[in-house]
């Protein structure tokens, strides 16, 4: 069983992983500013989703995001998905700020201002245990590490739903060669980038 992360209100404890994570956060940003300088960020948003929208159970409950700053954009994905009748979820921080769940969602409903500038549904929307969790990444490896923000939220999501398919969704740019673990680190089952799907093969709990 997976050690369970800290509270989001403590510091990271890797100061490894906090340099790790400045460093891909520069790299995403520039990538980023370079594709959109290029008129190229619609083609590789629809690139990420063709690589993953395969690999989505037809049926499953899938939670997804709201992007924020220079992360990958879900939601060409979720024309897709909806398209083929998939249920779609987003997260839900408290507002405490220091638990997350899922809640049912529909593209077409508003949403509301969130903690940490998060866009999320009604706190009064149907609770959702989803059978894949699309997570937004700061980094990620190859052998299913990643980084996100630090808050621990998603390592907590994922420790409380076991059987749900854990996929990262990153620019390419994102991939480094290892990640430091911590003790409560969940490993990702697949990595889908504008280049590339990445499935790993038989990731810890």
């Amino acid at each position: 069983m997976a050690v369970p992360p800290p509270s989001p209100l403590l510091p990271t404890p890797s100061g490894d992983k906090a340099a790790l994570r400045r460093t891909l956060r520069r790299a995403r940003t520039a990538f980023v500013a370079r594709l959109r300088m290029e008129g190229r960020i619609d083609d590789a948003l629809a690139a990420v989703a063709a690589h993953a929208d395969p690999h989505i159970p037809p049926g499953a409950s899938v939670a997804l995001y709201r992007a924020f700053g220079a992360e990958i954009d879900p939601m060409p994905l979720a024309a897709l998905l909806v398209r083929r009748g998939v249920s779609l979820a987003l997260p839900h921080v408290s507002a405490d700020h220091r638990t997350m769940r899922f809640l049912a969602w529909d593209p077409d409903a508003p949403l509301t201002a969130g903690a940490f500038g998060l866009s999320q549904p009604d706190e009064h929307a149907t609770p959702v245990a989803p059978a894949v969790v699309l997570t937004p990444l700061v980094g990620f490896d190859r052998t299913g590490g990643r980084i996100g923000q630090g808050g621990g939220f998603y390592d907590r999501a994922f420790a409380a739903l076991p059987g749900a398919i854990r996929i990262g969704y990153a620019w390419s740019v994102q991939e480094t060669a290892a990640i430091p673990r911590d003790p409560w680190d969940v490993p990702l089952h697949a990595i889908a980038t504008e280049q590339e799907w990445i499935m790993i093969e038989g990731p810890t709990p």
